[in-house]
This record gives C-alpha cells, sequence and structure tokens, in this order.
C-alpha cells in the first residue's frame, strides 16, 4: 500500500474527503517525525511503539577492497509491534 492508497482508506474509514485524509495523514507523520527528532518514544496501545535507537561507531570492511573502514554512530528509528497488532498477523 502506498500513500496514496493509504489516504483512501482513511477518507472512507473516516467519511472524510481524500484532501481533508491527506491533510490529517501528513499532519500525523509530521507529529511522529517532531516527537522521535526531539528523542520522545511515541506508544499507540495496541499497534504499536515508535523510538529512536543510537547504534555507535563501529569498524567495517570495504566489500570492493577489503580495506578497514570507520562507520560513524548514528540514529535510526525504530518500530516495536504490539500485542493486537501481532495477534492480528498471526
Amino acid at each position: 500500500m502506498n500513500k496514496t492508497e493509504l489516504i483512501e482508506k482513511i477518507a472512507a474509514g473516516a467519511g472524510l474527503s481524500k484532501a481533508d485524509a491527506k491533510k490529517a495523514l501528513d499532519a500525523t507523520v509530521a507529529a511522529v517525525k517532531d516527537a522521535l527528532v526531539a528523542g520522545d518514544k511515541i506508544a499507540l496501545v495496541g499497534f504499536g511503539t515508535f523510538s529512536v535507537n543510537e547504534r555507535p561507531a563501529r569498524e567495517g570492511i570495504n566489500p570492493a577492497s577489503g580495506k578497514k573502514i570507520q562507520i560513524a554512530a548514528k540514529k535510526v528509528a525504530k518500530f516495536k509491534a504490539g500485542a493486537e497488532l501481532t495477534k492480528a498477523l498471526n
């Protein structure tokens, strides 16, 4: 499912116009992004939890040359599915 299809599902499910559903989706995505950038955790009971993990700097190997390289530390977004979502999938 892509963004357009998700907007159509939201519009149909909530009885909104596609324009209003797009605004709602964009606002939701922006709010999640802003919270993660600020280092907050977002917990949607039954659906899952979004959080930020920090990966430490490490040493890797360039597969083309075989030389060792330094891989910088970085932050990554993490999603952990909630119990209801996991149950629905299985």
